[in-house]
């Protein structure tokens, strides 16, 4: 196995996925996606921080996971974001989702939309260090607690 392949190219490569234009997807289908992405690398620290019982790791993930974190998140880096960036995140933000949170203010659950669409773009456009960076610096700037 080739070490330098981020997971995305070695899931490509080992499902034989061919290369798509990031451009014919929707705002939601990379919300789909981010969302994924983003719990991942969040639940990842988690467990990398404490091997804890699994009900204590998912109350901890919650806490970032939540719309409500999400929403504070982008909000705190959308100064910080490129011009690219912040049009994914509109474009996620004004989709129009099938779905409503029960648990999250609406308003909060269109900037969470942005924000997942914004974290898929920048997973499927193979920018991993970039999303990875930016949720590290979202939870600094919107006050959530270090992982």
């Amino acid at each position: 196995m080739e070490e330098s392949l981020t997971l995305l190219g070695q899931i490509k490569r080992i499902f034989e996925c061919g290369e798509k234009d990031i451009k014919g997807y929707s705002p939601l289908t990379l919300a789909y996606i981010g969302d994924a992405i983003y719990d991942l690398a969040v639940r990842t620290v988690v467990v990398e921080r404490a091997n804890r019982p699994a009900h204590q790791l998912h109350k901890r993930t919650v806490e970032y996971v939540k719309a409500g974190a999400q929403s504070k998140m982008i909000q705190a880096l959308l100064p910080h974001l490129t011009e690219v960036e912040r049009d994914v995140y509109r474009r996620g933000r004004n989709a129009k989702p099938n779905a409503r949170s029960r648990n999250a203010d609406y308003g909060d659950y269109l900037k969470a939309t942005g924000f997942e669409a914004l974290m898929g773009y920048l997973y499927l456009t193979g920018q991993e260090e970039r999303m990875l960076c930016l949720i590290k610096k979202g939870m600094a700037l919107s006050g959530l607690a270090p992982l």
